[in-house]
């Protein structure tokens, strides 16, 4: 079976109907990844999969995932807890410190007054989801860590499972297992309140991740949108148990700029409080091209590049003012000239 749903557009889908009423304008690719006997690495229908995994990410930065490896009740209490979390005093939130930035708290901000996020770094890791849990709750709260900790692994096998498709695509599955030992997961729960009067408003800019991948679960309230090479912004109406699976700068710079980083933002309509969530990966040691993507029509793009330090100079005024942060930072100006302008 051919998972990959297919382009959306307008009330049109392939294979899968019942997802269909969930979406009314979507071009972004769909990805279903719920069917275990057809996720086996080196069949045919694993190598289609991928390959149309990878062409999403050429050509949109990101497509939305249909998976299956969260289950109802563990999704219900993931939001459950997003939902606790966000109801603490602003002053035990505001603790949530981290010194890379936008990695902890965020509130409270007027040129973003709709916004509120926090940040448990290394999540995947009992301990540091522990430690989280322990600075919000001196006083414990088992049910939120577990939950936390539980929801994060499931999508990291979510996040590897995609990674997996990538360098197989692109014939570097050597690397692989390297790739993966040097990946940190960083889980941020975001909230996006209703704007006054229910009008349509901004409540997060435009903007690309700093990360290698950033995989996205909001509960029932859309206003994601994406933007597509020719410029339109794409509003995503995503149909339950969907994931929807970004591009960063860090797996467009890997890829020797193959992959395209997801430019998004969010916009604000209606009477609800949208809740999301996001596991973001980033990459410890310098990010390297690999040489087998490197060749006469594709020269070398980016010189080596350290992720963290990528992230330190989105923080600096040049940094968030150039057109391609990463670009700005570790670009061959040649290769640049040819292939970016």
């Amino acid at each position: 079976m051919l998972l990959v749903i297919g382009i959306c557009k307008e009330g049109q889908l392939r294979n899968n109907e019942s997802i269909m009423g969930s979406i009314l304008k979507c071009k972004v690719p769909i990805v279903d990844l719920t069917s275990r006997q057809d996720l086996i690495p080196n069949t045919s229908t694993w190598r289609s999969i991928s390959r149309e995994a990878c062409e999403a990410l050429e050509e949109f930065g990101c497509f939305v995932a249909v998976y299956d490896g969260v289950t109802q009740q563990l999704d219900d209490s993931v939001f459950a807890a997003a939902e606790e979390l966000f109801d603490l005093p602003t002053e035990v939130k505001r603790k949530n410190v981290n010194e890379k930035p936008y990695h902890g708290y965020v509130g409270q901000m007027p040129v973003i007054p709709l916004h509120e996020g926090l940040g448990i770094d290394y999540v995947t890791n009992k301990e540091d989801a522990q430690r989280f849990t322990h600075l919000m709750w001196p006083q414990g709260n088992h049910q939120f860590c577990e939950t936390v900790h539980a929801f994060s692994n499931a999508v990291a096998e979510l996040d590897q499972l995609v990674v997996r498709m990538i360098f197989e695509n692109y014939g570097v599955e050597k690397h692989f297992d390297s790739h993966i030992g040097s990946k940190t997961y960083l889980l941020k729960f975001l909230k996006y309140l209703a704007p006054p009067e229910s009008i349509s408003m901004p409540a997060f800019p435009q903007h690309t991740d700093k990360t290698f991948l950033s995989i996205l679960h909001q509960n029932d309230v859309n206003g994601l949108e994406v933007k597509s090479k020719d410029g339109e912004w794409i509003s995503l109406q995503l149909p339950p148990k969907s994931y929807v699976v970004m591009a960063g700068d860090i797996s467009m710079g890997w890829s020797n700029y193959r992959i395209r980083s997801c430019e998004h933002r969010v916009t604000m309509a209606g009477d609800k409080t949208r809740y999301s969530l996001g596991l973001f990966s980033f990459i410890t040691g310098m990010v390297s091209v690999p040489e087998e993507l490197v060749d006469d029509v594709h020269p070398l793009m980016y010189k080596p590049f350290d992720n963290i330090a990528l992230i330190n100079f989105y923080a600096t005024k040049e940094g968030r003012e150039a057109k391609s942060t990463l670009k700005a930072y570790c670009g061959i100006e040649k290769a640049s000239i040819q292939s970016e302008d």
